[in-house]
């Protein structure tokens, strides 16, 4: 499926938000997904990942995740100048300022001609796959793909300590996790609480795990996996079809 790219912004607290958006070419209505990057906001490796996405049939909608603190289109590089930038910035917004964000961009969403009435799902990488986790406290939210989350089980995030394991009750929708066995930053026992709570909460979700690293599906990297990526892809093209068809 074609898709078609543009750059939009949103006024958030009195702050321009950058949100790049991607979605089929063809007439129609399809559903949204509130996409999140990791810590070097909408690099060309990300960007790619939202148009595979939207080539599937979904509105992407993806923003610069440290727009209070950035200048529009910032994109950080990866390596280990950027690695810091990027930490610090998560280090300086407010949990409460990441939430407000993600309101914004469920609504823009749902005042989007193109989206489905109603079908609205998140999905981000890395502390962008705990912000999609975050994002699903919002009722209208149906499924959210967290794909290596890091700071769920520990509670790192922005400027406070999260409170994500507390509030997990508050997901309505299904959950997808995605993990690499060979990830530091989400090791055994953050991966076995955070199963443990979501089993408690009785939330419906699936746990896939692939012998592979932190950030394997960024392409311009070293952990990058080909072979996982690829298997990902279904996990999560499946899982939002099926939310989506019901």
């Amino acid at each position: 499926m074609q898709i078609k790219r543009q750059n939009t912004s949103i006024l958030v607290d009195d702050n321009a938000m950058r949100v790049y958006v991607a979605s089929p070419e063809q007439d129609g209505q399809c559903p949204g997904i509130l996409f999140y990057s990791d810590i070097y906001q909408l690099g060309s490796p990300i960007t790619r990942l939202v148009d595979h996405l939207a080539g599937y049939g979904f509105v992407v909608a993806a923003p610069e995740i440290y727009h209070r603190l950035l200048p529009i289109g910032t994109i950080i590089e990866p390596d280990d100048l950027g690695r810091i930038q990027g930490n610090e910035a998560a280090r300086k917004t407010a949990l409460s300022e990441f939430d407000i964000d993600a309101k914004a961009i469920i609504d823009f969403l749902a005042k989007n001609d193109s989206v489905a009435s109603g079908k609205i799902g998140t999905m981000g990488f890395c502390i962008g796959g705990h912000l999609a986790f975050r994002a699903a406290f919002n009722p209208e939210i149906m499924g959210s793909v967290c794909v290596y989350p890091t700071g769920i089980h520990n509670g790192k995030l922005g400027r406070e300590k999260a409170d994500s394991l507390a509030r997990m009750q508050e997901i309505n929708g299904q959950v997808l996790m995605i993990f690499g066995t060979l990830d530091p930053h989400v090791p055994d026992e953050g991966r076995t609480l955070i199963i443990d709570i979501l089993k408690k909460t009785n939330i419906t979700h699936k746990i896939v795990t692939y012998e592979a690293n932190h950030t394997f599906m960024r392409d311009d990297g070293y952990r990058f996996d080909p072979v996982a990526t690829d298997l990902a892809w279904r996990e999560i093209t499946d899982f939002l079809i099926s939310i989506f068809s019901k």
